[in-house]
Formats: C-alpha cells, sequence, structure tokens
C-alpha cells in the first residue's frame, strides 16, 4: 500500500490554488526567469543574428557558421516551451492524486532541468568559441555584433536558472515523503483551541472526537454523615 504522504499525495484533491504563493514560490521565478532567457536568446538569433553582405544568402553572425545559429535557435526554443509546460505542471501538480504520477513528474522536471543545463553549457562554450574566431571584415559596421553579446550572456544564465531548478528537482525526488517539497503550497499548521470536529463513517454515522481533557475526570463526593448512617451495627448478644 503507497503511503499517504509520499510525494505530498495527501493534499491532493484538496487545493486552492494561490497565485500570489504561486508566483512567489522560489522555483517559480527561476522557470520565469528561464523562460525569458531562453525567449531572449532565440529572438535575437532570428532577429540580428543573420546579416546579408553583398548577396541575397544570410550568413550568421557567428563566423557564418549556420549551425551555430541553428543551434541556439532549437535550444531556445525547446527550453522556451519546457518552461512553459512545468509551470502548468506545477500549476496542477498539487491536485495530481497518483503518488506513482507525481514520481513521474518529478523525475521528468529533473531529466529535463539536467538536460537543458547540459545543453545551455555546450551553447555557450559553442557560441563564444564562434564568436571569437568571427573577425571585423565579416561584420561590416559591426552588424549584428550587439545581438551576438547578448546570445552568448544570456546563454551563461540559462545555465545558472536551469542548474538550481536541476538541484531543486533532485532534492524533490530524494525527499519525495514530504509534502512541502513537491508544492508551492504550504501545510498550515492547526490552531492550538481548535476542536475536532466530526467526520462520516459508514451508514451515514458519525464521530465525534473530543478532547479527553476538556471534562474533569468522574469523581465522586462522599458525606461522611451518610456513611455512618449507613455502617452496619453490629449484633446486641
Amino acid at each position: 500500500m503507497e503511503s499517504a504522504g509520499a510525494y505530498g499525495a495527501g493534499k491532493a484533491g484538496s487545493f486552492n490554488f494561490d497565485p500570489v504563493a504561486f508566483f512567489t514560490h522560489p522555483r517559480t521565478i527561476l522557470r520565469l526567469m528561464s523562460w525569458v532567457f531562453s525567449m531572449v536568446v532565440f529572438s535575437c538569433i532570428v532577429n540580428e543574428g543573420y546579416i546579408n553582405i553583398g548577396s541575397e544568402r544570410l550568413l550568421c553572425v557567428f563566423n557564418n557558421n549556420a549551425d551555430a545559429c541553428n543551434y541556439g535557435v532549437t535550444v531556445g526554443v525547446a527550453c522556451f516551451l519546457g518552461s512553459i509546460f512545468f509551470l502548468i505542471l506545477d500549476i496542477y501538480f498539487p491536485s495530481i492524486s497518483s503518488v506513482r504520477d507525481r514520481r513521474r513528474a518529478v523525475l521528468l522536471d529533473l531529466v529535463f532541468s539536467g538536460l537543458a543545463s547540459f545543453l545551455w553549457f555546450v551553447g555557450f562554450c559553442f557560441l563564444a568559441n564562434q564568436w571569437q574566431a568571427t573577425s571585423a571584415d565579416e561584420l561590416p559596421l559591426a552588424q549584428g555584433s550587439d545581438a551576438a553579446r547578448a546570445t552568448i550572456a544570456f546563454c551563461f544564465f540559462s545555465i545558472l536558472t536551469w542548474a538550481v531548478l536541476t538541484l531543486s528537482a533532485l532534492r524533490r525526488f530524494l525527499t519525495g515523503s514530504n509534502t512541502n517539497l513537491f508544492t508551492w503550497q504550504h501545510l498550515e499548521t492547526a490552531p492550538s483551541n481548535a476542536r475536532a470536529t466530526p467526520y462520516p463513517i459508514a451508514n451515514g454515522a458519525t464521530i465525534v472526537t473530543t478532547n479527553p481533557y476538556q471534562a474533569p475526570p468522574f469523581t465522586e463526593t462522599l458525606d461522611p454523615q451518610k456513611l455512618t448512617q449507613q455502617r452496619p451495627m453490629a449484633p446486641a448478644f
């Protein structure tokens, strides 16, 4: 039998979405940052990453290497869509009732985040190397240079955000029995003066739990006069 608290399954089906708590959660902030960084990378390459020098053919600003531009656009679009997907998954995660499905969701987050951080590291090294090999003659009037530098910078920022998301997903996966690590919700502690409430059982009956210390223990006050009157008398001879 699966544990009710494993991977936060105890909170499934009984949550209310709180936008403030969700968007202020550190994991959500990291996902939004990763979403913005990936959008900046592929936008810079698509808009200003190609130049036209005396011909109709567009050349990549990274040493005229089309593979560099294609790599940046591919990884940027993939991480852009992945960030949106995992943001939606984080919203609906507390409503997932199956412990197995929750474990798969966290494992998918771990694999994707780790792969994304690795791809951004490769992209940063690849684009930086190609940009270093680009000569000034290949970029007249420094055309596209700002976009190239911005692309390399945000590739580096993406490495950091996705690496932190990878560590967060790994921590959630290894400590899956803790509910708070698998959701943006937090368990609210019950007040000390809270009274127990009845809960339904079979056949429509209810059981009311009460505090055993609310009522004093059963005591009986004995009257000394009654004890004297009820004391049996010795027979007279």
